[in-house]
């Protein structure tokens, strides 16, 4: 293991996942609220390893091992909580206008990541290597809301039921605006993952018939 900063922050965001994992099916919202915090340092830390390994000279190959690694398991760890959870106990953190996670968008977002890291695996194999570009940076800014948003929803529903808020005129309207940022932002990732996976695939559509594609940036 090498012992360099960013390493460590991306190795935090691996063990830290299975925890963001299980505490939104504890009971009442103090779990799910330390899920929230635990999920927004992941998410920073996850913008900032990659610049301070550059700022650093601290770019090692267990860091770009580990980093992809990192990310699609933190995805993968909060997907599968906010699917069963707005599946099984929809009545109480149901999704206003999705009313759950639909199996299709969750097979669309973590199958998208999937099928980037086989690809790019691929493609380096012959010699091409595809680094992150603006929309699939944008993409995961727009995941990584709306993952927080939703844990965050979770906590607030467990707190308002408990305390009787959303009752109130000011609870409802809360409800409502945090329900509709919940709502939004799933509904832009799913169209920021179907236009950067398709901007992804035409840029490297010479690669994808064989040959060798022009330019380095990839969704």
């Amino acid at each position: 293991m090498v012992w360099t900063l960013p390493n460590i922050l991306t190795l935090a965001r691996i063990l830290l996942a299975p925890v963001i994992a299980l505490l939104p099916f504890i009971q009442g919202y103090v779990p799910k609220l330390v899920a929230f915090v635990v999920f927004l340092f992941a998410a920073i830390s996850d913008i900032y390893d990659g610049k301070l390994a550059r700022s650093r000279q601290e770019i090692t190959d267990l860091g770009k091992l580990l980093d992809p690694f990192a990310d699609k398991l933190l995805l993968l760890a909060t997907l599968i909580p906010i699917y069963w959870i707005t599946h099984y106990r929809m009545r109480e953190y149901e999704i206003p206008w999705w009313g759950s996670l639909p199996l299709w968008v969750f097979i669309l977002l973590v199958g998208r990541e999937a099928f980037m890291t086989v690809f790019r695996w691929w493609a380096k194999r012959r010699g091409v290597v595809i680094a992150a570009g603006r929309a699939g940076k944008f993409k995961t800014i727009v995941q990584d809301v709306f993952i927080g948003a939703t844990i965050l929803w979770f906590a607030w529903r467990d707190l308002a039921t408990a305390r009787g808020w959303r009752r109130g005129w000011a609870g409802g309207l809360w409800d409502q605006v945090h329900g509709a940022v919940v709502a939004l932002t799933l509904g832009i990732a799913v169209v920021i993952t179907v236009y950067s996976l398709g901007v992804y695939l035409y840029r490297y559509r010479a690669l994808l018939r064989g040959g060798v594609s022009p330019g380095s940036d990839g969704p």
